[in-house]
């Protein structure tokens, strides 16, 4: 069996930490701002996962589509601690996470991008920038 891809483990680890943090946010907001919260993450997970499975054009939507929730996550994530739902120390943390997780998902589309140049234009993968 083969070494899981960075973003899975990364993106794990975010699910693994956000989660139990979102159950000391007020009571009031549990079913509106940390549901929204909570989607916007497993619905990252889940796009990563089924681009994982499919190539092309299919793939680089299903990434472009993650690359939203985790836009969805940091505004969320921001408002948290503006509220003081999050500590300083806490959203330095969870922003280094995000960071990672946004870096590792821009090279996956800029590689699947290049893949598909590839396959679209011979001629102008063999001149594209190695």
């Amino acid at each position: 069996m083969g070494q899981e891809m960075p973003i899975f483990t990364r993106t794990f680890d975010f699910l693994t930490w956000l989660l139990p943090l979102t159950n000391h946010f007020p009571k009031v907001h549990r079913f509106t701002f940390t549901h929204r919260l909570l989607n916007a993450a497993f619905d990252l997970r889940e796009h990563l996962e089924s681009a994982n499975y499919v190539m092309g054009a299919k793939r680089l939507a299903l990434l472009h589509t993650a690359d939203h929730d985790l836009d969805r996550i940091r505004t969320y994530l921001r408002l948290a601690v503006k509220w003081g739902w999050l500590t300083p120390e806490q959203y330095h943390h969870v922003s280094e996470m995000v960071t990672e997780i946004g870096k590792l998902l821009g090279g996956w589309i800029k590689v699947t991008q290049t893949q598909g140049t590839a396959k679209a234009d011979p001629l102008l993968a063999r001149d594209a920038p190695k």
